[in-house]
């Protein structure tokens, strides 16, 4: 097994050296320290043999810390130790007077394991994230009495109003050390910025002289380090950077190109059980998450799903699983990324690329952490780069956008909360809270109760940066296609993409000493994973409620949408975020792809999902005593880029299910013709709730048949077009209105 420390023993002459050379006092002192700081490293790793021993390169760093009162940046593998380093240093510092150490911390599951990590060495840890909010005031009484010794806060709680103004100052005066780990999310050069870590630059000037502070991470190339350590700078002296070589002996690196979805997820289903250990199974989306440990669970492999969307429970209940190796994997998103550590994990597995080696570089090093050997494959599909493309369209919005936010925030005159700004802006709702945050740390607005205000001072769009950023994305995308092609060492590719000077062949990948990876996968595997994937039909959730904020902007809506207005729970064919339907449907449906009628094989799936939505508890063909009228025609949703497969799309629906095709929703003379692509709901209603009609022929039709109607149209993003469309037929006569759409955009 392999351990970040090395075995207790006497310094020898170079040791000698290293001391003299890093101490402040030099002599016994130093030593002293040393021998204090190995006991409670002994503490931490849980060595009650006492033979633990900081390596010298951690040794230096928590020398700087505690003997000089440094700044430092370590830049160091996953596995090094980084947590040791702060640990260590927070107990000597708290025997030594220092206030409280403040760890700015990414991740739940992260906080999760350092609160675990510390009370193995006597440190009382204590955590404040959107998961505890209950406990809030309780860990700020136990810091102010100096009952803790280390509070762990995500970043967002330094954009919360109430943390940022009452307690942030609080603890900038008091803290004895200042950790920022992950600390590449400060720089937005890097894979993973965030917006609420630029809060950092403000604490930073505002510690008191002589408070040590380190920042941690393993995934910073030379610009990012560069960026960082700059602002770790901020108002004093130029902060110390100690980087180190990122090669991970443990991890053996493999790629396997395989011609499709079911094959990938056939060959993952036959060969999980052969992979060592317990580890991960990532995926770019949600939907691929859950489709992928679906799969898994019908082949018998104990599995759970990880994302964003879990429930945090769940999320609790999946690490605590994966830890004790009650499941072979956990098949996660990014959600399961920086922080969470389990160091006996035996793979990690990728069911589609990062669209950034440095990405990669961060989720592989999740394996091997404290065993000698752990495999790592990445199974590419063609999926990726429209999910990639998909991603990088939520960057920072042009100068336009952003000016019309802050003329908004300006005219306003009051705060604006997020919902009440969404209506007079096009931005979707988590893409404009990014905006707003940047523009908080650029001084350009401010968050205070009640939402956010413009500062009016002076801002200028950095067209420079942003162009240069967007490129670096597409320079990173196109290295992640090379690292899947290169014939060359994968690890030596990932090292030079982090700038590692110390780059080298590994010995251990595919390339270099040869693939042990079969990709065969047989018949009756490959039938199922096919099976799986080509199963057609996802729900389509209608609107409930309308968004708010309409009145202001000329729509007089708000609450929730009557009972008698709304669609009915509907179905799509699939989702293009999944690795099934999602394939098939992504080129159908691009807007690049040339209209024309629906394929044969699309049309045969959706009329399955029709059969089976019948048949299913309520539907119309199920027997139950609740179930549904049968539906008494097809309404087709009118189409500017696609009429001509949408109106095949009904007529074959009707043609099929013997039913009348009643018409389509006309468009009304001021309808928008931009409405389709208003990014957040409440433009998306502005836009559409004038913009469709319902044609005296489709009236009459609704009149003299009245019952369900299937409403038919390509695909679903924000679910506005769909329930606008409902509102008018069901005013015109629908009993109900069942919406069938091609896909679902998420």
């Amino acid at each position: 097994m392999q351990c970040p420390y090395a075995p207790a023993a006497l310094p020898d002459a170079a040791d000698w050296l290293i001391v003299r050379a890093i101490g402040l006092h030099g002599g016994m002192d130093n030593l002293e320290l040393r021998a204090e700081a190995d006991a409670i490293l002994a503490g931490l790793v849980g060595d009650p043999g006492g033979s633990a021993r900081l390596r010298e390169d951690q040794w230096q760093a928590v020398s700087a810390l505690v003997e000089e009162h440094r700044r430092a940046l370590v830049v160091q593998r996953t596995g090094w130790g980084k947590s040791a380093v702060y640990f260590v240093a927070t107990a000597l510092l708290r025997r030594r007077g220092a206030g409280p150490t403040v760890i700015i911390s990414p991740l739940l599951a992260l906080m999760r394991n350092q609160v675990e990590s510390a009370a193995r060495a006597g440190i009382r840890a204590r955590t404040i994230n959107s998961a505890n909010p209950e406990d809030w005031e309780a860990i700020y009484g136990e810091v102010q009495r100096g009952e803790t010794d280390v509070l762990l806060v995500s970043p967002e709680r330094l954009n919360s109003v109430d943390f940022r103004d009452q307690v942030l100052p609080r603890l900038a005066a008091t803290t004895g050390l200042l950790v920022v780990d992950e600390a590449h999310c400060i720089s937005d050069w890097g894979h993973d910025f965030r917006p609420d870590y630029r809060r950092l630059r403000t604490m930073l000037a505002e510690l008191p002289a002589g408070v040590p502070v380190l920042a941690t991470t393993a995934t910073a190339n030379a610009r990012v380090t560069a960026d960082v350590a700059e602002q770790l700078g901020t108002g004093g002296d130029e902060a110390l950077v100690l980087r180190g070589p990122l090669d991970r002996k443990s991890l053996r690196l493999g790629v396997l190109e395989l011609p499709d979805a079911a094959h990938r997820l056939a060959w993952l289903g036959e060969r999980l059980g052969d992979l060592p250990g317990s580890g991960i199974i990532y995926t770019l989306t949600v939907a691929a998450a859950e489709e992928v440990a679906a799969f898994l669970r019908q082949r018998g492999h104990p599995v759970a799903s990880y994302t964003g969307k879990t429930e945090n429970a769940d999320r609790l209940q999946a690490e605590e699983d994966l830890l004790a190796n009650r499941v072979k994997a956990l098949v996660a998103t990014s959600a399961l990324g920086m922080g969470f550590d389990k160091p006996d994990l035996g793979f990690v597995v990728h069911m589609g690329s990062p669209s950034s080696p440095i990405a990669y570089y961060q989720q592989v090093g999740r394996a091997g952490r404290g065993v000698d050997h752990a495999d790592v494959l990445l199974l590419p599909g063609r999926e990726d780069q429209a999910i990639w493309a998909y991603f990088a369209s939520v960057g920072f919005p042009p100068e336009e956008q952003v000016r019309r936010t802050l003329a908004a925030l300006e005219d306003a005159g009051r705060p604006l909360s997020l919902p009440a700004l969404e209506p007079l802006v096009d931005l979707r709702r988590s893409r404009l809270e990014t905006m707003l945050k940047v523009l908080d740390v650029d001084g350009a607005v401010t968050r205070v109760k009640g939402g956010w205000t413009a500062t009016g001072q002076p801002w200028a769009y950095d067209a420079q940066r942003y162009a240069w950023v967007a490129r670096q994305r597409e320079a990173e995308q196109q290295a992640m296609r090379e690292y899947a092609a290169t014939t060359g060492c994968r690890m030596e590719f990932l090292q030079r993409q982090l700038d590692d000077e110390k780059a080298a062949p590994c010995g251990r990948c595919d390339n270099c000493a040869g693939s042990w990876l079969d990709p065969a996968v047989s018949p009756a595997a490959l039938s199922g994973a096919a099976g799986e994937l080509e199963r057609p039909g996802a729900e389509v959730e209608p609107r409930r409620m309308w968004p708010s904020g309409m009145p202001a902007v000329g729509v007089d809506v708000k609450g929730r949408i009557p009972e008698d207005q709304q669609a009915a729970t509907g179905r799509a064919l699939g989702r293009l975020s999944d690795i099934g339907w999602g394939n098939r449907l992504r080129p159908l449906l691009s807007a690049q792809a040339a209209d024309g009628p629906v394929p044969d094989d699309v049309l045969a799936a959706v009329v399955t999902v029709v059969a089976d939505w019948a048949r299913s508890p309520g539907g119309w063909a199920s027997g139950t005593p609740d179930a549904m009228a049968r539906p008494v025609g097809v309404v087709a949703m009118p189409s500017r880029s696609r009429p001509e497969l949408v109106a095949s799309l009904a007529q074959g629906l009707a043609r099929v299910g013997r039913l009348p095709l009643l018409g389509s929703l006309g468009y009304a003379p001021q309808a928008d013709d931009h409405a389709a692509h208003r990014s957040n709901s409440a433009q998306r209603l502005r836009s559409l709730a004038a913009s469709f009609t319902v044609p005296d022929d489709l009236a009459a039709a609704l009149a003299g048949a009245p019952g369900p109607v299937l409403l038919v149209d390509d695909y679903t993003d924000s679910g506005w077009t769909l329930a606008v469309g409902a509102r008018l037929l069901r005013r015109a006569g629908a009993a109900q209105v069942l919406p069938l759409v091609l896909a679902l955009a998420g």
